[in-house]
């Protein structure tokens, strides 16, 4: 094995590490092509990638750097094709999944040098053995290790700045670790060839620790983002329990100063029209003391003050609710399950044009030992679900849909379950809670 063979990796190599890398990344990501349509475009980019490297393989120096580029490109193109991703998010997995493919295979390439200068094993099946062996090794730990590191839940999405500081710390890696390979006459390169592949292989592995040091970070910054917004709603909630709990309160005296006033004309001679309307009045204020009166205060209250706001809307609100199995849980927690649950069931309610299918119902209920809460809503048009829940429809998804991440939050405090199911126009959220002993 002669040196310049020590310095330059095989291309195909480079090529198969580049598009392993991209699985890695892709992993977690919902998939524009599924089945066979993605695995017949995983077949394509490999054999486009494995053809442009080797195709370039003899090209100057100062072709090196436009040729990395497009190879890059062609990484960036695998990943936007087939995953469902925005061009930032692409582009971000794009730069991580090309520190990794480097490092995997300038590692593999200098291990196998020293493994053949101690064996003097350069036959084909032995290089082959030792290029699957350490891809097999390299990349099933860094699946492993970014699966353990979205176990939380979704990747949040990516800004421009936060993908241009991903590109600075990979582009400098990169150059750093192949600037002995370009240039030996400098205060950083090296011309001794084992040298230049330490510095090759540590310069990669360095630049992909800082990168995934900054992934960690940015993973973090975004949950106590998402963890303050969740906080903010929780809040929201309460105060508007408040407030509807003091207009409530502020309702019920009229209405009972209305019952002496209707009493007291009453008592006076009057024509029939008058004690008809006077019925009608009585009527009106017996149908409201009954409406929502669930046993439970707080749900009394925030059904009232939802059931107030549908009617100022044209939406449909019906319960069926016994609320004296909510007597367990806190009022922050009813609050925040009844209120978001209700709040994203109206917001979607109003933007259905036909009132007539403006329609929501509640209903509260025990199953065995579990406490059922179900919410229904018509709507239209698909939802998509990313971890269990639907993505939100608004335009910026990193700062919505935090309303059902609070409520699952909620029901693991106690031991339960969120489900979501969206069938025929029809929007069903069931939390499942199981209820305390003396409960059941």
């Amino acid at each position: 094995m002669n040196g310049p063979e020590l310095t330059n990796i095989p291309r195909l190599y480079t090529a198969l590490a580049e598009w392993l890398a991209c699985l890695v990344y892709m992993a977690p990501f919902r998939k524009r092509l599924r089945g066979g349509w993605f695995a017949a475009a995983a077949g394509f980019f490999l054999l486009v990638q494995g053809a442009f490297l080797q195709l370039t393989g003899g090209v100057p120096v100062t072709w090196w750097i436009p040729c990395m580029a497009v190879a890059v490109g062609l990484m960036f193109a695998f990943i936007y094709t087939c995953c469902d991703l925005p061009a930032l998010d692409a582009g971000y997995c794009c730069v991580r999944a090309f520190l990794l493919a480097e490092f995997a295979a300038a590692l593999e390439w200098q291990l196998y040098y020293f493994a053949a200068q101690l064996s003097g094993g350069t036959a084909s099946w032995f290089r082959s053995a030792f290029l699957g062996g350490v891809y097999l090794l390299v990349f099933a730990l860094m699946h492993m290790i970014e699966s353990r590191t979205r176990a939380g839940g979704r990747l949040p999405h990516v800004s421009g700045r936060e993908f241009a500081s991903a590109a600075v710390i990979g582009v400098s890696a990169f150059l750093m670790s192949n600037l002995s390979y370009v240039f030996t006459n400098t205060p950083f390169s090296s011309s001794y060839r084992m040298e230049v592949f330490n510095i090759r292989t540590l310069m990669d592995l360095g630049g992909l620790a800082i990168l995934y040091a900054y992934h960690l970070q940015r993973s973090e910054l975004r949950m106590k983002h998402e963890l303050d917004a969740i906080d903010n709603i929780l809040q929201n909630q309460y105060v508007q329990y408040q407030q509807s709990r003091e207009s409530i309160d502020l309702i019920d005296r009229k209405y009972h100063d209305l019952k002496h006033q209707i009493a007291a004309l009453r008592a006076e001679p009057d024509a029939a029209r008058r004690n008809a309307w006077l019925d009608e009045m009585e009527s009106d204020i017996k149908s409201y003391e009954a409406q929502n009166k669930t046993g439970n205060q707080v749900l009394d209250t925030l059904l009232t003050g939802k059931s107030l706001y549908c009617q100022k809307h044209g939406i449909g609100l019906t319960c069926v609710a016994d609320g004296t199995l909510l007597d367990f849980m806190d009022v922050m927690d009813i609050c925040t399950v009844f209120g978001n649950a209700l709040d994203n069931a109206i917001e979607c309610e109003k933007t259905i044009s036909n009132r007539e299918k403006r329609l929501v119902h509640v209903s509260v209920s025990q199953q065995k030992g579990f406490l059922l809460l179900r919410f229904e809503n018509y709507c239209e048009g698909e939802l998509q679900f990313e971890d269990g829940l639907p993505l939100t429809t608004k335009k910026d998804r990193d700062y919505h849909g935090y309303g059902l991440k609070s409520i699952r939050q909620t029901a693991k405090k106690y031991g339960g379950t969120v489900t979501v199911r969206a069938e025929r126009n029809w929007f069903e959220l069931r939390v499942l809670l199981p209820l305390p002993e003396e409960k059941e």
